[in-house]
C-alpha cells in the first residue's frame, strides 16, 4: 500500500490521468458551461428545441443533476477514497475510460432522436455503476465500512438514475420526475454528509482564532432520518402538508447546526464562506419547500434554492478546494479572483430565487442573469483552474 502511495511523480507536462479530481472537475466544468449556455439558448432566446426524445426542461434537469454533478462527486470521490483508504484509485487508463463512458452519456443524450435513448442510458447507468465498483474496491479491501454510507448514496444514485431513463422510455409512469428529485436529494445527502465531516475541522483549522465548534449528536441523527423521510414524501406525495412540515423542521435543524458552527472570521476566508453560504442556500431551499404550501410559493424556487445555490456554490467550493490542495498550493491563500467566482454564484443565487419572489414579472431577465453568472463563473474557473488540473503537482508528488 505505502508503496502504491509513494511512487514517482509523473513526468513530462501533463498529468491529467494521474487522479480522478483532475480529468471529471475539467469535464464537470466545462459542461456546465456548455449545458448552461444551451438552456440559455432555448429558455431566454427561444432557440428551437431540436429532439423529441426528452423535453428541454427534462434534459436540462437531467443534464445538472447526473451530468455536471455526478461528474463532480466522482472526481472528488475517486480523490477521496485514495486519501481515506492508502489505496491508488483510478488513474492512467482505466480512468480515462471511466471519464469517456461519462463523456459518452453526455454526447448520445443529447444527440436526440439521432440515437435510441436506451444508449445513452445504457451508457450512463454503466458509468455510475462502474464507478460504485471503482469506489468500493478500495473501501472493501481495507475493511473501512464506516464508508458504507457514502458508497450506498452512490449505488441509489444510480437506482434513480435507471428509474429516470424507465420513465423517460415509457417504461415507468412518472419515473423521470422520481428520478431527478431523488438525485437532487441524494447529492444534498452527500453534501450533509461531507460538510458534517469537514467544514468544522476547515473552519477551526483556518480562521486565525482559536475556536471551538459544537456538533450535537441528537442533531446529526435526527437530521439524517428526517430527510429520509422528507425525500420519500416528496416522491409519493410533492409539495403536499406533511412535505412542507418536514421541510420546515429540517430548516430548523440545520439552522443550528450552521449556528454551531459560525463564526465572524469564515468571511476572511473565501474556501470558507463559500461552503458555508452553500450549507446555508441548501437550508434557505428546505424554508422556500415549506413555503410551497404555506404561501403558495413556486416549488421550482425552492428546487433552485437546493441546485444553483446549495449544490452550486458547494460543488464549486470543494472543486477549487480539491484543484488547490492535490495540485501542492496552499488552500488558506486561493487566487484573489476565486471571491469574485464565488460571489457570482452568490448573486446568481440572490437573482434566481429571490427576485422572482419580489418582480415575478421579470422572470425571463432574472433567469438570463443567474444563466450568465453562471457561466461567467464557470469560465472563470476554468481559466484559473484548468493549468493546475492538466499539469502535474508544483511539489513533486504523485498525484
Amino acid at each position: 500500500m505505502l508503496n502504491q502511495l509513494e511512487q514517482p511523480a509523473p513526468q513530462g507536462k501533463t498529468a491529467l490521468l494521474q487522479l480522478g479530481f483532475r480529468p471529471f472537475f475539467a469535464g464537470a466544468a466545462i459542461f456546465s458551461i456548455l449545458s448552461m449556455l444551451a438552456w440559455s439558448g432555448l429558455y431566454v432566446f427561444n432557440m428551437h428545441w431540436y429532439q423529441a426524445t426528452l423535453p428541454a426542461v427534462t434534459w436540462h434537469a437531467h443534464e445538472m443533476v447526473y451530468g455536471y454533478g455526478l461528474a463532480v462527486i466522482a472526481g472528488f470521490l475517486l480523490t477521496a477514497v485514495k486519501n481515506w483508504t492508502g489505496v491508488q484509485t483510478l488513474r492512467g487508463v482505466p480512468l480515462l475510460l471511466l471519464f469517456l463512458l461519462w463523456l459518452a452519456g453526455r454526447l448520445l443524450l443529447a444527440a436526440g432522436d439521432r440515437v435510441p435513448l436506451g444508449l445513452a442510458a445504457a451508457a450512463d447507468c454503466l458509468f455510475i455503476a462502474l464507478l460504485v465498483v471503482a469506489v468500493a474496491c478500495p473501501i472493501v479491501r481495507v475493511r473501512q465500512w464506516q464508508q458504507l454510507g457514502i458508497l450506498s448514496k452512490l449505488v441509489l444514485l444510480f437506482a434513480s438514475n435507471a428509474v429516470f431513463y424507465a420513465g423517460a422510455l415509457n417504461l415507468l409512469p412518472g419515473g423521470t420526475r422520481i428520478g431527478l428529485y431523488s438525485g437532487v436529494y441524494l447529492i444534498m445527502a452527500l453534501i450533509f454528509v461531507m460538510a458534517r465531516r469537514v467544514l468544522p475541522f476547515f473552519i477551526q483549522n483556518a480562521v486565525d482564532s482559536k475556536i471551538s465548534l459544537q456538533n450535537r449528536n441528537w442533531l446529526d441523527i435526527a437530521s439524517l432520518l428526517l430527510f429520509l423521510i422528507f425525500w420519500a414524501a416528496d416522491i409519493i406525495t410533492p409539495d403536499s402538508l406533511p412535505v412542507a412540515v418536514l421541510a420546515g423542521t429540517l430548516c430548523i435543524l440545520h439552522a443550528i447546526r450552521l449556528a454551531d458552527w459560525f463564526t465572524p472570521a469564515i468571511f476572511l476566508k473565501p474556501l470558507l464562506w463559500v461552503l458555508y453560504l452553500g450549507y446555508a442556500a441548501l437550508v434557505a431551499g428546505f424554508a422556500l419547500k415549506a413555503a410551497v404550501v404555506a404561501a403558495g410559493v413556486s416549488p421550482f424556487i425552492a428546487l433552485h434554492a437546493f441546485t444553483y445555490g446549495g449544490i452550486g456554490l458547494f460543488t464549486l467550493g470543494m472543486m477549487t478546494r480539491v484543484t488547490l490542495g492535490h495540485t501542492g498550493r496552499n488552500v488558506s491563500e486561493p487566487p484573489a479572483m476565486m471571491s469574485w467566482i464565488f460571489t457570482g454564484i452568490v448573486a446568481g443565487t440572490v437573482i434566481r430565487v429571490l427576485l422572482p419572489l419580489i418582480a415575478p414579472l421579470h422572470y425571463s431577465l432574472w433567469m438570463g442573469l443567474s444563466q450568465a453568472l453562471w457561466i461567467a463563473a464557470f469560465g472563470l474557473f476554468l481559466a484559473i483552474c484548468l493549468p493546475m488540473l492538466v499539469q502535474p503537482r508544483i511539489d513533486g508528488r504523485p498525484g
